[in-house]
């Protein structure tokens, strides 16, 4: 009988509502008894989200830092391309121009909460030297250089090691005996004809998204890397997220219930977002190799707006699908193993940006998975900033995903009926929520960064410590190298990133719904 007692006390305990902690504040005297209230609420708040989250088998752990891999010989990378995402790669290796070390000092004197500088000096050695360089614009080719040899991640006036040598073309730096690997950063038509060489040539291969320029490359490029045994990886960093992780977890555990649609977007408003970048001041006819940059492309007159805003045009471009819808479909595939979608039907059009770009800088897409009973929307304006981000709804709760997760009940859910009745679940408060690194202060210095801050691929913690996405995707690449292991973003994983994207960008040229043969791996236009 006193064991039956106990466990009536235990159940009573566990089932205690809201209402219940109202009633016991009318015990409270009247003096004090409003901030007495708020405190108690608080505090029963922070106990029964606790609880919510335990019963749901969510935690509210970090990943630790796991040290990089350090057996075996150094490996010597080839750098292919040193634009601003090359600049960014370089910098998850370790490497960055004297220039840039002097721009984070300064930054770091006038606000102590800019620790760009010390977090990229916290970065693990990878125990890596960049032996080989290439970009076809000759001041970047220099930067190149001065960037590698720039050991000691010093500034201006700083002890440099040797330049390591610049190749003129990538098929001779791919080729050299003294490159063991390589990192594609050139423009998306670049992407296939590169990593092809690259695996052949037994060259292990981080190339940038998307995987390919063409439908036909794609099926090549899956071929050359999967005969020549390299390791390779996709350069979706979004892979090192940590609340990417998290909401996998949700996910495999059921706390959405059945996913039936998820929405997944893009909103930028700024040129920069809308790929108009600057034109360096040296680019002209004499410092560019125009026609190593058109390649198999289609031929146009030495253009500078072609050359530095490549991603406006379809000649050298995917386009919004190949660019940004990549990020937000692979994190889905990440969370959820979607895979390749069956079918697909895009609009949009060129509404803003009436400065001869061929790309559409308003695009809406829909994929469909009847097998998994699943719709996934894109959608996506380059002119309106209105954060919208990814929501993945479940009959039992929705969640807002970005480089946080939130999740709230669905006041119609099945699982969670009952905890709504009795008011220990409110709809309108968040069953689980997770910020990583809360404590830290960020340096964001753009809209652009905001943008991809916002969606985890920029950085994210590790054990409390902020560290850059980026580092963490070629640490993992690099780690597998020297394990023989396979990475996250493998070429399978890979394949399907890239035939979703030209389904949508397919259905756009089309304006039609474009079908996946799964049986045949064969896109039906």
């Amino acid at each position: 009988m006193e064991d039956q007692n106990k466990s009536n006390q235990k159940k009573d305990k566990k089932n205690i509502s809201r209402r219940d902690v109202l009633k016991s504040l009318a015990t409270v005297p009247v003096v004090g008894a409003v901030a007495y209230g708020a405190l108690k609420k608080k505090q029963y708040d922070h106990y029964l989200n606790s609880k919510i989250a335990e019963e749901l088998g969510m935690s509210y752990s970090e990943p630790e830092n796991k040290p990089a891999k350090m057996g075996g010989k150094e490996i010597r990378i080839g750098i292919i391309g040193y634009g601003i995402r090359g600049k960014q790669l370089t910098q998850g290796l370790g490497f960055v121009h004297p220039s840039k070390v002097d721009s984070w000092k300064e930054g770091a004197m006038n606000n102590k909460d800019d620790k760009r500088y010390s977090n990229f000096i916290a970065q693990d050695d990878l125990n890596v030297r960049i032996t080989a360089v290439c970009d076809i614009f000759d001041t970047y080719g220099t930067m190149a250089q001065e960037m590698a040899a720039n050991v000691n991640r010093e500034g201006n006036g700083g002890k440099m090691a040797d330049l390591p040598k610049r190749f003129l073309n990538h098929k001779d730096l791919i080729a050299s005996p003294d490159v063991d690997a390589v990192i594609i950063a050139a423009p998306d038509h670049w992407h296939g004809p590169m990593t092809i060489e690259a695996a052949k040539a037994g060259k292990h291969v981080y190339c940038e998204k998307p995987l390919t320029w063409t439908v036909e490359e794609t099926y090549e490029v899956r071929k050359a890397v999967k005969e020549n045994n390299v390791v390779f990886q996709l350069g979706h960093q979004g892979r090192q997220t940590d609340s990417y992780n998290k909401a996998k977890e949700a996910i495999e555990k059921g706390v959405l219930g059945p996913v039936n649609l998820i929405e997944v977007t893009t909103n930028r408003n700024s040129p920069n977002g809308a790929w108009v970048y600057p034109i360096h001041k040296d680019a002209n006819q004499n410092t560019i190799d125009w026609e190593q940059f058109i390649g198999q492309a289609p031929w146009h007159d030495f253009n500078l707006e072609r050359f530095f805003r490549w991603r406006c045009w379809w000649d050298y471009s995917t386009g919004l699908s190949g660019d940004l819808l990549t990020h937000e479909y692979d994190a889905i595939n990440q969370i959820m193993n979607i895979g390749i979608p069956d079918s697909a039907m895009s609009t949009g059009g060129i509404y803003y940006y009436k400065d001869g770009r061929t790309v559409p800088d308003v695009l809406t897409t829909v994929f469909e998975f009847p097998e998994r009973d699943l719709s996934m929307i894109y959608s996506a304006t380059l002119s309106s900033e209105m954060s919208r981000g990814k929501r993945v709804m479940g009959h039992d709760a929705y969640m807002e995903l970005g480089n946080t997760i939130t999740i709230f009940p669905d006041s119609r859910s099945t699982r969670y009926a009952d905890k709504i009745n009795e008011e220990i679940i409110n709809p309108s408060q968040p069953i689980y929520s997770y910020i990583p690194g809360k404590k830290n202060v960020d340096a964001i210095t753009s809209a652009t960064e905001s943008y991809f801050a916002n969606r985890g691929l920029l950085y994210t913690y590790r054990g409390g410590k902020r560290v850059d996405t980026t580092h963490l995707h070629l640490k993992e690449w690099i780690d597998c190298i020297r394990s023989g292991e396979e990475t996250s973003c493998n070429i399978d994983q890979g394949f399907e990133e890239a035939i979703t994207a030209h389904m949508g960008t397919l259905a756009y040229h089309h304006k039609k719904q474009i079908f996946w043969d799964a049986e045949n791996e064969k896109i039906i236009v």
